[in-house]
């Protein structure tokens, strides 16, 4: 009966290793994701912002930070060092920063040490505004086709646009979860079948010695 024990005890092993490979790396395959920024991706804003923000679902690593704003000559109009406090990071802008659309490249590690990194684009016009920035009024088709606010980008503080949340492309499908615990099984199945043929050949080794 010892070999029957002794495989029954590796079963069981092999189920808790299992376990702990399924349910511990679960929450690691899910990085975190940009929840929204200000000024809202593709808006027009009536005045230079303050700070050029992202916000995420939780709080990121500032190694390796950073968030640049280029315009189409591709020079950097931010200023100053990328500061994180809580979800959100941030940059200065110049104060002198005409008019034009800009592009925003911004890079942050998750709190998982996993690098994201996207960017998106807005427009600084005096006298126009879209949902994310400004008070100036917008003709009608402008405003119907800003209605739509893309998920990386959010409206400023005082409107009313809510974007959706945006999934993490760079999330991949946990193959290897599947993976180990198809091999947990398989094993588990192996010493099954092997616990009950020595069983069975232990019993028929008692009988013929009657």
């Amino acid at each position: 009966m010892r070999p029957v024990r002794q495989l029954f005890a590796a079963a069981v092993a092999v189920l808790l290793f299992a376990a702990t490979v399924v349910f511990g790396a679960a929450p690691a395959s899910a990085h975190d994701v940009a929840e929204s920024s200000s000024p809202a991706a593709d808006s027009t804003v009536a005045a230079v912002p303050e700070t050029v923000s992202v916000t995420f679902n939780n709080q990121p690593q500032a190694i390796g930070a950073f968030i640049e704003v280029y315009d189409a000559s591709g020079k950097d109009w931010a200023e100053g060092p990328v500061e994180i406090v809580d979800t959100v990071v941030s940059r200065k802008m110049r104060s002198d920063t005409p008019d034009g659309t800009y592009t925003v490249e911004w890079r942050v590690a998750s709190s998982d040490g996993h690098p994201i990194n996207k960017t998106f684009t807005f427009t600084i016009q005096a006298g126009s505004t879209t949902p994310g920035g400004g008070t100036a009024s917008a003709s009608p088709s402008s405003a119907a086709s800003a209605g739509t606010v893309p998920s990386a980008g959010t409206a400023a503080p005082g409107s009313s646009a809510t974007p959706e949340k945006a999934p993490d492309a760079s999330q991949p499908f946990p193959w290897s979860i599947v993976g180990f615990a198809a091999v947990a099984l398989a094993l588990l199945v192996f010493l099954g079948v092997t616990a009950r043929r020595k069983l069975a050949g232990g019993s028929d080794e008692e009988n013929r010695g009657e």
